[in-house]
């Protein structure tokens, strides 16, 4: 016999203290709707690994990319208020060479490898957590999920 994934509960809530008082005050009796919760419970057994990679390497690749245009936009603040050059001099007065330039594309290009390294690295975690997790669902037997839903009187 099947068992179901899903239990459909409602439950009677009571209203708010206080409630009660105005509501006796502003009109006259009437009958009453009762309010009640839905309660919608679903466990998560194993997590599609295909799907985790994807989505992970989506993610991974959009936050690099706003990373580096951040970065870019900082690095020409900087540049435009001459402090870019500030750091050029006081590096090449630490290292007795006058001629000292910080080559922006070089840093930007070196970011950027990085930041790929960062997002292969983090996406192999994510993969191997929700491997982890369909391995020990098995054992333990999910998470389970509640949702409710309040339902007003109007």
């Amino acid at each position: 016999m099947a068992r179901a994934k899903a239990v459909l509960e409602s439950v009677p809530s009571l209203p708010a203290r206080g409630v009660w008082r105005e509501r006796l005050r502003s009109r006259p009796p009437r009958p009453r709707r009762v309010a009640y919760d839905r309660r919608y419970r679903q466990t998560v057994r194993s997590i599609d690994i295909w799907s985790v990679l994807k989505i992970s390497l989506c993610f991974y690749l959009c936050a690099l990319i706003v990373v580096l245009v951040a970065g870019v936009v900082l690095w020409w603040i900087a540049s435009a208020v001459g402090a870019i050059h500030n750091v050029e001099k006081f590096i090449g007065e630490l290292v007795s060479d006058t001629h000292f330039h910080i080559l922006s594309w070089e840093v930007l290009r070196g970011a950027t490898l990085i930041g790929l390294v960062l997002v292969c690295v983090l996406v192999v975690i994510t993969v191997l957590a929700a491997a982890f997790y369909n391995l020990f669902s098995e054992l333990i037997g999910g998470l389970e999920v509640t949702v409710v839903e309040h339902e007003d009187e109007r």
